[in-house]
């Protein structure tokens, strides 16, 4: 007894131990993501940053105001906003800069706690613990975030203050004043007051409509020509900052006015698409109020009212942030789909979520206001008397596979689960992971165009070197052997051209629907064998032979190239040319033919897949992409793809399936072409 007393004592000692680290290492991570944005603030040359702020500067370098604060329109507060900062432009420029630089990071930091403490309950120790650096390492990466740091913009504020209005200060009374405040500094926050009204903080409520018209009115005695121009003029903000109808303008008016809408037409719908939105979002925000979700109110709250504003522009958007706290989806494998997609909708550019297809312009140049829009009316978060709200149906999860090393799988609690993962959330993280692979690959140039290519020539002499020395320099042989055949110049450079990407996605949505845990297996060797490449691409910048001048080797696929342009004209913008060793074109290839090999049921199959590779190997040597070397290259990152992912997670997962009932039971093993597999 005195044993098993003793074991539960240090397990849970264990466990705090465990906590602490974790804990310590999240704060670390928060402390450098806000010390790299101060540096990245106060890096930048004055006149490139805090320029909303910088509007005011006078000719001795101390901040003034003379004559409208909107003479410049790159002020985009209300005129309580200008009243409220006016104090500062007695300060000193360069103090004024560093002060407002700190004191915004002051403000992300208690935002990050409030929203942590506001967590809905039940909320168990851990999580509570973690919450906090979480929160505040996610707004330091949140674009709103680093958009206010960079302008010097007061956003920030009426979010942090809402927060505190409903979940710090203590009194309906002083609540509503600090909503009524934020709802000076940012109009569309006043939506807040009809909330509180229906979920029974009626002071509250009514504390805040009295205090945003006592602010507003107390502005327009003190700045009557500057709140004539913020409410009339420019119709509360409506062409300050930049243009309606820019992409910056998250709202249902930016969005309608890029869609060719415009005068009257376009601003009855405005109002009525408007007007619908605040209606169905608060009955929402109400409903998951009284179902103790409060947080998730005010984020649902705040959504709405970055629609309903005429002008919203990026650092207005935090609100969307917030409703990363909802829970979506019954299943485990769900769950991280809405939160996941929130965190990278809001830290990453539109471009990086969709591919730069003109068919998705509308949806890419709208998707924070999209996010929006979903939050504040269509998500179904779930409710906290929901049986899935804290035990989601769990994943199924495959035995695991004897090793012959102790270490093996370095990390176990990456287990193999049987069940298909979620798709929309593999093909949100499939685009995120290609478009940074991109920005990555074409980031390894090796220094500036003329030391690039130098040191990329150079490369290339040494790869031609040892080839002769190995006698497998057959680059040049091979290009001109296949050019002088027209049918097999054109078939490689169609293979070369078409296969790179259609055989590999193919093989995963195969996996996907047929094999879902092999699905897994491969597309962690798949990255793994990438993120080696990219280490390649960066370390040993390197030019293909058909880049290498004095080789005479003809490009088959893209022409003719003028040597004397050191970057090639436009090749160098859509990818980067001295990216070749090691070979993706070629290890992706390698991959294929390999997980093809492995699952497949019929040997015809393997044969048929193993025939890619060697296909790929000929297509990239015979039309200059490549040298021999670099698809040894790829070969030796495919393999360490493998080995890190059974490094990390164990050998691939030995799913069966049983005969038919009736029938003898024996395990047969499914392949490609079988049914699916515990899913």
């Amino acid at each position: 007894m005195a044993n098993a007393e003793h074991s539960g004592a240090t397990d849970a000692e264990t466990v705090r131990a465990r906590l602490r680290v974790a804990r310590l290492g999240l704060w670390l991570i928060a402390a450098i993501l806000a010390v790299r944005q101060v540096a990245v603030v106060l890096n930048t040359p004055d006149g490139e940053r805090l320029t909303d702020l910088e509007t005011w500067v006078g000719p001795d370098g101390v901040l003034h105001v003379k004559g409208s604060l909107y003479d410049s329109t790159l002020f985009t507060g209300t005129p309580f906003g200008g009243l409220v900062l006016k104090p500062l432009t007695r300060a000193a420029e360069q103090a004024l800069g560093w002060g407002w630089t700190f004191g915004t990071l002051l403000l992300v930091a208690a935002l990050g706690l409030v929203a942590a403490r506001a967590l809905p309950h039940p909320v168990n120790r851990r999580t509570s613990l973690l919450a906090a650096p979480v929160a505040i390492s996610l707004l330091m990466l949140s674009l709103p975030v680093r958009n206010t740091l960079y302008l010097g913009q007061t956003s920030i504020m009426p979010v942090l203050l809402v927060l505190l209005g409903c979940f710090a200060v203590r009194g309906q009374r002083a609540g509503g004043v600090l909503i009524g405040v934020a709802a000076a500094l940012q109009p569309t926050v006043l939506l807040f007051a009809p909330l509180l009204w229906f979920t029974g903080r009626r002071l509250a409520g009514l504390s805040a409509g009295v205090t945003f018209a006592a602010c507003t009115a107390l502005a327009w005695l003190a700045l009557p020509h500057d709140s004539y121009t913020y409410w009339v003029h420019h119709v509360a903000g409506t062409g300050l900052g930049g243009a309606a109808d820019g992409l910056a303008n998250q709202s249902l008016h930016g969005a309608l006015l890029r869609a060719g809408l415009s005068g009257p037409l376009e601003i009855a719908l405005f109002l009525v698409l408007g007007a619908a939105v605040a209606v169905l979002a608060l009955r929402r925000a109400v409903r998951y109020a009284h179902d103790g979700q409060l947080l998730l109110a005010v984020a649902i709250t705040g959504c709405a009212a970055i629609l309903i504003s005429p002008t919203t522009w990026q650092h207005q958007l935090l609100w969307v942030l917030l409703a990363v706290v909802g829970r979506v989806g019954r299943r485990a494998s769900d769950r991280y789909v809405w939160p996941v997609a929130v965190v990278l909708v809001m830290t990453l550019p539109a471009k990086m979520m969709l591919p730069n297809m003109s068919s998705l312009y509308p949806l890419r140049d709208n998707i924070v206001l999209l996010a929006a829009l979903a939050a504040a009316t269509v998500i179904p978060f779930l409710s906290r008397t929901s049986q899935y709200y804290q035990a989601p149906i769990p994943a199924e999860y495959a035995e695991p596979v004897p090793t012959r090393f102790r270490r093996v799988p370095l990390l176990p609690f990456l287990k193999r689960v049987l069940n298909r993962p979620n798709l929309l959330l593999e093909l949100l993280l499939i685009r995120v992971t290609y478009a940074a692979y991109q920005k990555v690959r074409l980031a390894a140039t090796g220094g500036s165009n003329s030391e690039g290519r130098a040191r990329a020539e150079a490369h290339g002499q040494q790869i031609l070197d040892l080839e002769r020395l190995l006698h497998i320099d057959i680059e040049h042989w091979a290009n001109h052997a296949v050019v002088k055949v027209a049918w097999l110049r054109d078939f490689f450079d169609f293979y070369y051209t078409s296969f790179h990407f259609v055989v590999p996605l193919s093989v995963l949505a195969v996996l996907y629907w047929r094999r879902p845990v092999d699905y897994r297996w491969a597309r962690a060797a798949l990255g793994f064998a990438t993120l080696l490449a990219l280490v390649g691409f960066w370390l040993y910048p390197l030019a293909p032979p058909r880049l290498m001048p004095a080789l005479g080797v003809i490009d088959t696929v893209h022409g003719v190239q003028d040597f004397s342009e050191p970057d090639y004209g436009t090749l160098t913008a859509l990818t980067n040319q001295y990216a070749a060793m090691p070979s993706l074109h070629f290890g992706w290839s390698l991959w294929c033919g390999l997980v093809i090999a492995i699952v497949a049921p019929k040997w015809w199959l393997k044969a048929l897949g193993l025939l890619h590779p060697l296909f790929t190997v000929t297509a990239i040597v015979a039309t200059g992409n490549h040298w021999v070397l670099d698809a040894v290259g790829g070969a030796l990152a495919v393999g360490g793809g493998f080995g890190l992912a059974c490094l990390f997670q164990g050998p691939r997962a030995r799913t069966t399936v049983t005969v038919a009932a009736g029938a003898e039971e024996e395990p047969v093993a499914a392949g490609l072409g079988g049914g699916r597999s515990g899913a």
